[in-house]
């Protein structure tokens, strides 16, 4: 992925079934080619940090991977997803072109370690409760294991209980550790437990927030995408409507190229 231009990840939540993740895929797919911004598709084969024990988590390693891959060949698009152990990454790293290390895994130090073992780009995505220039703790012990390319994400703050804060110096400080920069514009606007045994979301800010990351620096943009967030298994309070992604990203581009 060239990270040198405005670049987009975005997906689901989560896996649902083959046919929807397929869905999905193609359609942001054409949408991106139509406006011309480089695209990766997304979604979590397992979200192990759900905030209920009844919350759907996804199909599961195996089959999600094997979902993953279809994508990754039958539309020749890259592929993040993920990973929540150690054991996890080798069977990842067959799959994915990028291994995503999530907010609260931050600084597991093993995780970080081996995802840099596998030689694939690791996006760590900063933790609700990191300073943005500590993230050079985490890039390094990617780095220590040969690792050339780490993305950093940002992804909010916790302020107070179940709100999230975005403090925009995160992107040129993150950036300053020589790292391309992604902004998450979708968990950003989530209410982490807000709805009790489930998060809340207010996707109406998605697009000022996504705005202000551009204009503030960001390489790319990360946004969980459905066509029914109302229906969405996971997330779908912050997730953007697909109708709506196509305008938004002219937006951002048009924002971009103007810079």
């Amino acid at each position: 992925m060239n990270t040198d231009s405005l670049f987009l990840i975005a997906g689901p939540c989560v896996v649902e079934s083959e046919s929807h993740t397929l869905f999905m895929a193609e359609e942001i797919k054409k949408i991106t080619e139509k406006i011309g911004i480089p695209y990766i598709f997304k979604a979590s084969y397992d979200k192990a940090n759900r905030s209920s024990i009844d919350s759907y988590r996804g199909p599961g390693l195996s089959e999600g991977l094997n979902i993953l891959k279809k994508v990754k060949e039958q539309l020749s698009l890259e592929v993040l997803s993920d990973i929540h152990s150690k054991e996890e990454i080798e069977a990842a790293a067959n799959v994915l072109d990028i291994i995503q290390i999530p907010a609260f895994l931050c600084r597991q130090t093993d995780i970080l370690v081996e995802a840099g073992k596998t030689g694939k780009v690791v996006n760590i995505k900063k933790g609700q409760f990191m300073a943005p220039a500590d993230m050079k703790n985490a890039v390094n012990k990617v780095k220590s294991s040969g690792c050339h390319e780490v993305w950093l994400t940002e992804r909010g703050t916790t302020f107070g209980y179940n709100n999230l804060v975005v403090d925009y110096r995160s992107i040129p400080i993150m950036k300053g550790l020589q790292c391309p920069v992604i902004f998450d514009a979708t968990h950003s606007v989530q209410l982490p437990g807000g709805l009790g045994n489930k998060s809340g979301g207010d996707r109406q800010y998605i697009e000022p927030l996504a705005k202000a990351a551009v204009a503030a620096g960001a390489h790319g943009l990360f946004m969980e995408v459905h066509d029914n967030p109302e229906k969405a298994l996971c997330d779908g309070s912050n997730s953007l409507n697909l109708s709506e992604l196509e305008e938004l990203l002219k937006k951002l581009l048009s924002l971009y190229k103007n810079l």
